[in-house]
């Protein structure tokens, strides 16, 4: 069994339109909600072995907010330049190729490649993940070759905004 956490990153700025797009950093709502999401990652017990995150500015950041508040060491994050923008065949071919001895992994990076990934994995399990919305899965597999699709359960899905008790939880 993998656990998967799908991340994406916390709200970007768009206040200066020259800086290129990987360099845009978080917004105030971003700053905001990225360690009020770690806050609830770890309080689901989510605890990745594996953390990749996009090099993207606003990916980066949101990933190393997030790890501070799962107590994940910070020189352990991994920077993965696939990642930034990265479809569906580049997520598969990306976790086919990490090591099988991680059984939790939290990939941190954009949509709409995220969103196309989660529902890939579990049929209609969103339309969009938001801004800091994550899906965590439990996969029926003994390895990250995910191209062949494996049984998958969801184990949470959760953003910002959602004021639900339960946060969707399966």
């Amino acid at each position: 069994m993998k656990t998967l956490t799908i991340l994406r990153h916390a709200k970007s700025s768009w206040s200066d339109k020259g800086l290129p797009d990987h360099e845009r950093p978080l917004n105030q709502r971003g700053e905001r909600d990225a360690p009020a999401m770690g806050a609830r990652i770890n309080d689901a017990g989510i605890r990745p072995s594996l953390i990749m995150s996009s090099p993207a500015i606003r990916a980066w950041h949101t990933a190393r907010i997030v790890a501070k508040a799962i107590s994940y060491p910070l020189e352990f994050l991994h920077r993965e330049n696939e990642l930034y923008l990265a479809g569906l065949d580049r997520l598969l071919d990306l976790f086919a190729r990490q090591d099988n001895a991680f059984n939790s992994v939290m990939v941190v990076g954009h949509n709409p490649g995220l969103t196309e990934f989660a529902n890939y994995l579990l049929p209609d399990v969103t339309d969009n993940i938001p801004t800091c919305g994550l899906v965590a899965l439990n996969i029926d597999t003994d390895n990250w070759d995910l191209r062949q699709r494996k049984a998958a359960e969801l184990v949470l899905y959760d953003y910002p905004k959602n004021v639900t008790a339960e946060r969707h939880r399966a």
